[in-house]
């Protein structure tokens, strides 16, 4: 626990991570916690603001989520933003009403007073259907929106706004959100990567004891990568034990290359090859939940074996992400599958280990950040995110090895031609994906008919949006003509120009 921080309660908003992320860039510690987490329970972090999200709910729903705004208050300064304005003005003897004009997506604040260096009339991001129709007392509007709502007001302890300030959508947002914490609430920077990696390192040694080893699955992954290498750092390599499972899913090549940094980190890691057991029960199968599922359950399997190999460990790390903590206690409520988790399953509760989670404070640049402190490659460190099912999910339809093997073929000269264009860092994610479809090609005079492969590019900066990128037509050319001449059984290359949303980012 970091003191001096902000507290930011969760009302439900889609943003609520980004409220997180924005005061942590600003060198700030944050943590979200949920809105009705007891005061005493805030008091001991000793905020230095505390901030109420956005929500769905209106205020005066039976159902909404309240608490006394009041009470806050007495603790710290309080940004209340979308939802949180509008609980803030309810609460403190406001009047809060259905507004006749909602207001979703792109605005503008006409700034009456300024508290901030930003500019008189501000391009925001909004997301609601109620207004305050009458400020409480002691409150004062200093800002309307195109629809002459009031958007900002302040108090002697509170800022609020009916706006995003945290949404890069919002002209200025940071530069408000700065303003608050540094200005008004006089925060001091207490969060920076080394700071981040000296308590990480502490506390590790804090809770592994003596002669206690630790048991590590990796993935390739930038995660698991960082952990191990934390814990290794901590406890030394003699206590630090990986496990690196072949599951025959991975890109070609993948399993040597990986084991290889792996080695270049000092890391102690046992390979296990896994290939049969994974690609034995995936024959054939075609749906990609199903597919999940038998890639979970296996893993588990075949990591219960592994762990036979590596000896008595008493301790099990796993590289839990903030997002992931916050998903689990997060106050929207159940939300519909897309698809299940990219994990492959978790890893086997019923080993009797201790579970250490170090990283599950932190979001994924933070998580960068650190491996960079510990001496990780920037080619490690910036891999684009590979899922956990691999290969077979990119792989539409029944598995087989031979469609394994031109996808793993593929693969290669894509991103291989990413990496010798300068491209490969500018893209988040890229990847290819095997169709179940045959169409028609003349190849050599000869008629073709052969298997579709999809190229996909996007950029984005955490995953949960994300836009095609926008290759050059001598680049799309060059790859396609390679493919189609170098990898025998495919005859057409198509590029995905779907952003997130309306599609996702992986195809499965």
């Amino acid at each position: 626990m970091v003191e001096h921080g902000v507290v930011i309660l969760d009302f439900g908003s889609q943003y609520t991570q980004l409220i997180a992320r924005r005061c942590r860039e600003m060198g700030v510690f944050s943590e979200l916690m949920l809105f009705d987490t007891p005061l005493e329970e805030i008091k001991r972090r000793k905020p230095v603001a505390i901030i109420l999200s956005g929500g769905p709910n209106s205020v005066d729903e039976p159902q909404a989520p309240v608490r006394s705004v009041r009470e806050l208050l007495q603790v710290a300064p309080v940004l209340g933003i979308c939802y949180g304005m509008q609980l803030l003005a309810h609460d403190l003897g406001g009047k809060v009403e259905r507004a006749t004009k909602r207001e979703y997506g792109f605005n503008e604040v006409h700034w009456k007073k300024k508290i901030f260096n930003g500019p008189s009339s501000q391009k925001v991001w909004m997301s609601h259907g109620d207004v305050i129709t009458k400020a409480p007392p002691g409150a004062e509007v200093i800002g309307l929106s195109a629809s002459d709502h009031p958007a900002a007001m302040v108090g002697e302890r509170f800022w609020a706004v009916q706006f995003h300030p945290e949404v890069a959508h919002t002209e200025s947002g940071v530069d408000f959100l700065r303003a608050f914490l540094f200005d008004f609430c006089k925060a001091k920077e207490n969060w920076s990567s080394h700071l981040i990696t000296d308590h990480l390192l502490n506390d590790i040694r804090g809770k592994v004891k003596g002669d206690e080893r630790v048991l590590c699955a990796l993935s390739g992954g930038v995660d698991s990568t960082v952990v191990a290498t934390l814990l290794t750092k901590a406890l030394g390599r003699d206590k630090v034990k990986c496990v690196f499972v072949d599951t025959g899913l991975l890109r070609k090549d993948e399993f040597e290359k990986v084991q290889g940094m792996y080695a270049e980190l000092g890391l102690d890691v046992l390979g296990y090859d896994a290939r049969h057991d994974f690609l034995s029960k995936l024959s054939g199968v075609e749906d990609p939940e199903a597919k999940r599922k038998i890639i979970g359950h296996t893993f588990i399997e075949v990591f219960k074996k592994a762990f036979a190999k590596v000896g008595t460990c008493q301790w099990l790390a796993q590289g839990t992400l903030y997002p992931d903590v916050i998903e689990s206690v997060s106050p929207r409520g159940t939300s519909v599958t897309i698809k299940s988790h990219h994990n492959v399953g978790g890893l086997p509760k019923d080993l009797g280990l201790k579970l250490i989670e170090p990283l599950r404070e932190l979001f994924k640049d933070e998580v960068r950040k650190i491996g960079a402190d510990l001496g990780i490659p920037k080619k490690f460190l910036w891999r684009h995110p590979f899922p956990g099912p691999g290969l077979a999910i990119r792989l539409i339809g029944p598995i087989t090895e031979e469609d394994l093997h031109i996808l793993k073929e593929v693969d290669a000269i894509y991103i291989g031609e990413l990496e010798k264009n300068g491209l490969y860092d500018k893209i988040w994610q890229a990847f290819c994906v095997l169709l179940p479809v045959k169409t028609v090609g003349v190849q050599g005079d000869n008629r073709t008919y052969d298997k579709v492969v999809a190229l996909r590019a996007v950029t984005s900066t955490d995953g949960m949006t994300a836009d095609w990128y926008p290759f050059d037509a001598k680049f799309m050319a060059h790859v396609s003509n390679r493919i189609t001449n170098e990898v025998r059984g495919v005859n057409r290359v198509v590029y995905d120009v779907t952003s997130k949303p309306p599609g996702t980012i992986e195809w499965e």
